[in-house]
């Protein structure tokens, strides 16, 4: 007997109870990766537990059994999570009752109750992703819950599935035109989760300190970091080789460790807002558009230098002395944001002060032949205004000519990261690079820092915009040079130029999967598939999750309102609900009138009659009612007999001409003002 054979040869209620089983088992597996393995393995025990008594027809446990392994949920979220309470532990325990809850599913009630807790934990995967997957995925689980709701709704004879599933798909669509309406109009509101959680340690990406030689070896993540659309005709950019986005500018050094200086106050705000005094803006403005994933911190990515405030829609934003923007909330979900560049600038005061002298101090005891290789290049150097450009060019010539190397697998340095890199191992990455050139600067009495951002991207061709991902961060340097205040340098251009050029971008490394995929199709199919699917993504990250308040308002602009508020949006939806409303009465109104007028005439002369007092059965036809009539009220109910035969006749007799009519004269006699007219 074949799989599908013994399933049609179970009782419809196992075979009910596996179909739940199996679109709970769908709603919770996404939630796998952000549970701890013991809830993950405790909520398959049960539901395996629970598909094992539907196929084999055995008796539930009994409920001093559930007591217990519900006290043994609770007892270990609370060891783990140390509460009940948060998005963690919350979800943690509401998939575990779900699980919990499929063991106690005596009656039609403990199934309702199981379909509205699946419908919960369903929503409570948008607490961790919102991305295009995750949306289809609960999609899917959306049509199983309804279907099992709609099979639970039919509880006589065997439906097929097939047969509530087109019933939940035509709810589902008949529910899609008020979801969009309350999409796109319902009030927006701040995230209500988020919280902070670093875990780009190892691999690509930005961070608030650099640790340098920790790391044997950096993994390429390819993950969208963020899209740019240039406001330039055909969406033209830079040369890739100028593309740095301006991230965390390191300055604080301990011989290991770079970190960034704390420019907030207590209150997370800082006195410091506005456009540095000593930021000069040479050349033309370029204007584009930001679409930055989550990423936890605070951080806007923006090309060097942007003067004015981003128009970021619900938070603040605000710039530090050393040119980053930063936002007044960590950034926890897609936000898009418009912003106004120079790439041309100059920035930093012309002579040296006390604040410049602290970016040339170093830790004592680390990098000693650094420190006497920068005594060298100082010594070599002409004496007066072109010192420090003599000094930079030197650094730089000998990054180019001395042999070093670009790899993403320099290993692990030990206390003298510079000394390593610059006399022995000579290969590291761009950390590696721009620490040992920041270092030899200093040493050398020039002030210097490290800034830390993203450089390059790549343009998709089906909707121009510039995908910068993850494996494009990048680390570069900053020297101050007389008369000339701050001025980039990016050693790593030096050692690799193709890594801030536009020949050679770094790629990350495709994996089991990846390769097989490769295997079966080709290069260039490959990468148009992959740009449709960024493409898509980047639509639904646009026009869903970036859906904002202000989209909104310029929605209502659009639609003619001068002034549009939030009070203006509740006024239509409000206008829509009640319209709708009227359309679903209406609607109601025609679906009575298709059906058989005939059945309903009748229906109401049984009503009417049992109002006067004659008791008739609910499913008495017309020849009943003129005999109970005729019994009742003797002769003078004559004429209600008449009629009611005629009705018979007119129902069941061979079709004359005319047969409407009659109905209709029918109606007006039999619906008169008093039935019995004696």
């Amino acid at each position: 007997m074949t799989l599908r054979q013994t399933l049609a040869a179970l009782p419809r209620d196992a075979r009910d109870s596996l179909f739940l089983l199996l679109v709970i088992a769908w709603v919770i597996g996404p939630q796998v990766a952000h549970l701890p393995l013991w809830a993950s393995a405790l909520a398959a025990a049960l539901l395996l537990w629970r598909g094992v008594l539907a196929w084999t027809a055995r008796p539930l446990p009994q409920r001093w059994l559930l007591v217990g392994l519900l006290a043994l949920a609770v007892g270990a979220t609370l060891l783990t999570y140390r509460t009940i309470l948060g998005r963690e532990a919350g979800v943690a325990l509401i998939v575990l009752l779900l699980a919990l809850k499929t063991l106690e599913m005596r009656a039609r009630r403990d199934a309702l109750v199981v379909f509205f807790l699946g419908f919960f934990t369903m929503l409570s995967n948008f607490f961790f992703s919102q991305s295009l997957p995750t949306a289809a995925a609960m999609l899917i689980a959306l049509l199983g819950l309804l279907t099992a709701l709609v099979n639970a709704h039919l509880p006589v004879g065997r439906p097929p599935l097939a047969q509530s599933l087109r019933t939940a798909g035509t709810m589902a669509l008949l529910g899609a035109p008020i979801m969009l309406a309350l999409f796109v109009l319902f009030p927006r509101m701040a995230p209500l989760w988020g919280l902070p959680n670093d875990t780009l340690t190892g691999r690509s990406g930005l961070s608030e300190s650099m640790k340098v030689g920790s790391i044997a070896q950096l993994a390429l993540d390819d993950n969208v970091a963020f899209r740019v659309l240039f406001d330039t005709p055909g969406n033209a950019a830079p040369a890739q080789s100028q593309l740095y986005f301006r991230g965390p500018v390191l300055s604080d050094f301990d011989g290991r460790q770079w970190q960034a200086p704390a420019w907030h106050q207590s209150d997370g705000w800082p006195n410091h807002l506005g456009r540095p005094s000593l930021l000069q803006l040479l050349g033309a403005p370029l204007h584009y558009a930001i679409t930055l994933e989550p990423h936890q911190r605070p951080w806007l990515m923006v090309l060097d230098a942007t003067p004015e405030k981003p128009t970021v829609t619900g938070m603040g934003a605000y710039m530090t002395p050393d040119l980053q923007w930063l936002s007044s909330r960590p950034i926890t979900e897609v936000v898009r944001y418009s912003a106004t560049s120079y790439p041309d600038f100059r920035y930093g005061p012309a002579q040296i002060t006390p604040a410049l002298r602290a970016l040339t101090v170093l830790p004592p005891g680390f990098n000693p032949r650094t420190v006497a290789l920068a005594q060298q290049l100082r010594a070599d150097a002409p004496r007066g205004a072109g010192a420090t450009q003599a000094i930079v060019d030197a650094a730089l010539a000998r990054l180019r000519e001395g042999g070093y190397e670009y790899t993403l697998e320099p290993g692990v340095y030990g206390q003298h990261t510079a000394d390593e890199f610059w006399f022995e191992r000579k290969q590291g990455f761009c950390e590696h690079i721009a620490s040992a050139f920041v270092v030899l600067m200093r040493a050398a009495q020039v002030p210097a820092r490290i800034v830390t951002g993203y450089q390059g991207g790549e343009r998709n061709p089906l909707d121009n915009y510039w995908m910068v991902r993850q494996s494009d961060a990048h680390a570069w340097a900053e020297v101050w040079i007389e008369q000339r205040g701050w001025v980039r340098v990016d050693p790593t251009g030096a050692v690799s130029p193709g890594r801030v050029g536009q020949f050679q971008r770094l790629q990350a490394p495709l994996g089991v999967f990846g390769n097989a995929v490769g295997a079966v199709i080709s290069p260039n199919m490959a990468q148009h598939l992959r740009a449709a699917w960024e493409a898509i993504n980047n639509g639904w990250n646009q026009w869903v999750l970036n859906y904002t308040q202000s989209r909104q308002l310029d929605l209502l602009k659009a639609l003619g309102v001068e002034s549009p508020s939030w009070h203006d949006l509740a006024r239509i939806l409000g206008a829509l609900v009640a319209g709708a409303a009227l359309a679903g009465a209406l609607w109601t109104l025609w679906e009575r009138s298709q059906h058989d007028p005939w059945l309903r005439l009748l229906q109401q002369v049984r009503q009417r009659l049992q109002r006067q007092g004659l008791v008739v059965p609910d499913t008495a036809p017309p020849r009943t009612l003129a005999q109970a009539v005729l019994a009742a009220y003797g002769e003078a109910a004559r004429p209600l007999h008449d009629q009611l035969l005629a009705l018979e006749r007119l129902r069941y007799a061979p079709a004359q001409p005319g047969s409407k009519a009659t109905l209709r004269a029918l109606r007006r006699q039999l619906m008169r003002r008093k039935l019995l007219s004696f």
